[in-house]
């Protein structure tokens, strides 16, 4: 399968770490994997202009990074977005990059995953539920959701769960 990872982080710390041992674990199990560094692109918010509903066939009107990304949208069998947690919601990188795909509808991919680190346990509600809701409303199924904590970032345990959620794909 063709797998795009959508990293929100603009550090290489704790989201990067889950995201390294994702991509070993998929491409172990014999999937190609792209990796997307979302949390360093310039990737501005959507304007609602409708160019890319009236005359941009799809295109949106801005050019910018998410030109890099589209492609993934387009073309993967999953999904996963990898985001840290900083104020109770995923980046504002990945949230520019979830919400401009209003150009195309919703993406290609019959699969998603999310996977999130916090330093603080209990903040992860309005991303989870936000990203249900956005998996529903494309009809794509969740292949899984997993979070990481305090400690746990970086542990040996999370991020072998991780690389094996990744094989098990």
């Amino acid at each position: 399968m063709k797998i795009a990872v959508l990293n929100g982080s603009p550090r290489k710390e704790n989201t990067s770490a889950m995201v390294q041992a994702f991509c070993e674990g998929a491409k172990a199990a014999g999937h190609e994997v792209e990796e997307y560094q979302v949390g360093k692109m310039k990737i501005a918010g959507c304007l609602a202009c409708e160019y890319c509903h009236t005359k941009g066939n799809g295109v949106c009107i801005q050019k910018d990074d998410l030109e890099k990304i589209m492609p993934a949208y387009k073309e993967a069998d999953i999904i996963v977005f990898a985001s840290p947690i900083y104020y109770f919601t995923m980046t504002a990188q990945m949230e520019a990059a979830i919400q401009r795909v209003y150009c195309i509808g919703k993406p290609a991919a019959k699969k998603a995953a999310l996977l999130l680190s916090s330093g603080s346990d209990g903040v992860y509600d309005a991303s989870i539920s936000q990203f249900k809701a956005y998996m529903a409303y494309a009809g794509i199924e969740i292949a899984g959701i997993i979070t990481a904590n305090g400690e746990e970032n970086k542990s040996e345990a999370k991020l072998n769960e991780v690389k094996a959620f990744a094989q098990g794909l």
